[in-house]
């Protein structure tokens, strides 16, 4: 049954009497196998002699794999226990935190107990009355349809639909030393859009930990925290098929009703049990 899984894993991942043991069998995007490799690593050393032994696999690519649909029924095959970043309505990938918790170097991500406090930091700059009163969103459209479609809600000559939208080119920030992709500095509009990518995007737990309310537009993927945010409580359901519509409608009464926006608004930096 482990074996199945080898398929398309990027690693093995042997836990015996507290040590580690890995064994590659493909590359990698970037440094995604290390820094996952050293989240568990820093999991065996938070709780020494108390992780079980243990045998896993990983796929460390953006989509999940198990198709639900091949282990159906009475006669159907074992399913191959895989982990990887997320799942879907029509997988069963067992989902574990991405590698950008313990840092993405490549894009000068810090991990995520240095970054947490630099948003902190920006929230506290910048409070969410006196923030820009639009929804804000930066990254990169050309990875999903979805995304392209987003960029048509931008602010044009003929029609504001109070959305600000940004493209990020990861290509000139690093010649320019990343300086205009300091996450702890986008903590400054009143909303924040988080949109999917090709798969679930890591964007997600950096814009809900904004104190500005996120939009989010209805996903199709969940990592390992999210199936547990509730509309209107953690995030503004923002329609996929009308977006622009959506956007504005959810400014319109966040800056209509400021007091009752503010109270909607959920920063995870407070609530430690999801993040």
């Amino acid at each position: 049954m482990l074996a199945r899984a080898r398929v398309t894993a990027s690693f093995r991942l042997l836990v015996l009497g507290g040590r580690a043991f890995v064994h590659r069998f493909r590359p990698a995007f970037q440094t995604r196998d290390l820094f996952t490799i050293w989240g568990v690593l820093q999991l065996l050393r938070r709780y020494p002699g108390r992780v079980p032994d243990l045998d896993l696999m990983f796929d460390c690519a953006d989509w999940p794999v198990v198709r639900t649909h091949l282990y159906r029924g009475k006669h159907a095959a074992f399913m191959p226990p895989l982990f990887s970043y997320c799942g879907d309505d029509r997988t069963l990938d067992i989902v574990f935190p991405d590698w950008s918790f313990w840092g993405w170097p490549e894009i000068n991500i810090k991990p995520w107990d240095a970054l947490r406090q630099d948003l902190k930091d920006g929230n506290n700059r910048v409070k969410w009355l006196d923030r820009v009163p639009y929804a804000y969103w930066k990254g990169n459209p050309a990875v999903a349809v979805t995304r392209q479609e987003l960029v048509n809600c931008n602010v044009s000559t003929t029609k504001d639909w109070n959305a600000r939208i940004y493209k990020q080119d990861w290509f000139r920030e690093s010649k320019a030393g990343y300086k205009d992709s300091n996450l702890g500095s986008q903590c400054t509009h009143r909303y924040k859009i988080y949109i999917e990518g090709s798969a679930w995007s890591v964007s997600q737990k950096y814009i809900l930990a904004c104190d500005s309310m996120t939009l989010l537009v209805t996903p199709r993927y969940y990592d390992f925290f999210s199936r547990s945010l509730m509309p209107i409580q953690h995030y503004w359901p923002v329609h996929n098929d009308n977006k622009c519509d959506s956007i504005k409608y959810a400014v319109d009464w966040g800056n209509s009703h400021k007091q009752l926006g503010y109270i909607t608004c959920f920063c995870l930096i407070k609530y430690g049990p999801i993040l």
